[in-house]
């Protein structure tokens, strides 16, 4: 998350370039044309379970990955960053996804050294909504190598944000394996978050640029750890900008998506990678989370590791996500609107 300081909390969280359109983007029109020959699945009420499709195990061999020493803090532009991408890479081919340009990797126009966001795609099922996208995403990158505490100089960015790559390769997971999408979904991993939502603002402006019929982007931020004393799993930055946990808590049959005033009082809405997708295509646009400044304590810290992280909370969360996203992805209509 993009750094902020905040008096009286140990500081938060979730944090800026042009693109222009290119050669990846009309190659990445015809890749994706095989994608379409592909046979579907029949719908996910018929081959998944999502009450326990994700599991504790599989949650946990990914953010393990992300967060190990062997990344050294995920910085952009770096070769533990790179490894990174080509895990997730891998990870989105195995699971039936394919690349939405040319290639998974989308180079960053506007960073000094080569980065890339990761960008999966499935095409949707049914002949009219699948030209409205969805757009599920989360940064993959972190701080790096930072002043040693305790011999440790490694920002392992657990929570921050491998919590939520994580996620959303669970959701990618379960829509590759089911293809139960009627709208298109791409799934989008930022880098340079941390810099300034390069990541996203590179990739907005880039599908603005190619006019991409954007219904609704959905972003997870440090997921990792439960929230204390709430009647509700995850809040959601800018809840009053638009009907979406109101929508999102009517599919799941509970109060999924709550209120956190800490997030409206610091703005959080305006700082993480939901918001470039809102200035560039002015549809809702938002992040979940469950850091409500209480509940952890290694934001940007070298202490922010794996071996902290609820790896039931992160399944359930998934498990809870998916049917909420299905139904959103498949009604015949529009119907998460700005207030």
């Amino acid at each position: 998350m993009k750094k902020i300081f905040v008096v009286g909390f140990a500081g938060l969280m979730m944090a800026c370039g042009g693109a222009k359109v290119d050669q990846t983007v009309l190659l990445g029109k015809e890749a994706r044309t095989k994608e379409r020959q592909k046979p579907r699945h029949s719908s996910a009420s018929e081959t998944a379970n999502w009450e326990s499709f994700s599991s504790s195990e599989e949650v946990g061999e990914i953010i393990n990955y992300l967060a190990s020493d062997k990344l050294m803090g995920r910085d952009a532009g770096t070769e533990g960053i790179n490894k990174a991408a080509q895990h997730l890479e891998n990870l989105l081919k195995s699971y039936g996804v394919a690349p939405y340009f040319t290639s998974y990797k989308d180079t960053l126009s506007n960073f000094e050294v080569p980065t890339y966001n990761i960008v999966g795609y499935l095409e949707g099922t049914d002949e009219t909504l699948k030209d409205e996208f969805v757009i599920v995403g989360a940064h993959y990158d972190h701080i790096g190598i930072v002043s040693p505490v305790a011999g440790d100089s490694i920002a392992n960015g657990a929570n921050d944000n491998a919590s939520g790559t994580t996620t959303v390769m669970g959701i990618a997971r379960y829509f590759g394996e089911t293809r139960a999408n009627k709208r298109s979904l791409i799934f989008a991993l930022f880098s340079a978050e941390e810099k300034g939502l390069l990541g996203s603002k590179h990739l907005a402006q880039k599908l603005k640029q190619e006019e991409l019929n954007l219904y609704l982007m959905l972003n997870f931020e440090m997921v990792g750890v439960p929230m204390k004393d709430k009647d509700y799993l995850m809040y959601l930055t800018g809840y009053e900008e638009s009907n979406l946990a109101e929508v999102s808590n009517a599919y799941a049959k509970e109060n999924l998506v709550g209120f956190l005033p800490t997030a409206k009082e610091y703005n959080l809405f305006m700082r993480s990678d939901n918001y470039p997708f809102h200035l560039e295509f002015g549809i809702p646009s938002q992040t979940f989370c469950t850091f409500d400044f209480t509940n952890y304590d290694y934001y940007h810290h070298v202490g922010d590791e794996a071996y902290l992280m609820d790896l039931d909370h992160m399944a359930n969360l998934v498990n809870k996500t998916i049917p909420v996203l299905e139904q959103i992805v498949n009604a015949p209509m529009k119907e998460i609107t700005y207030h």
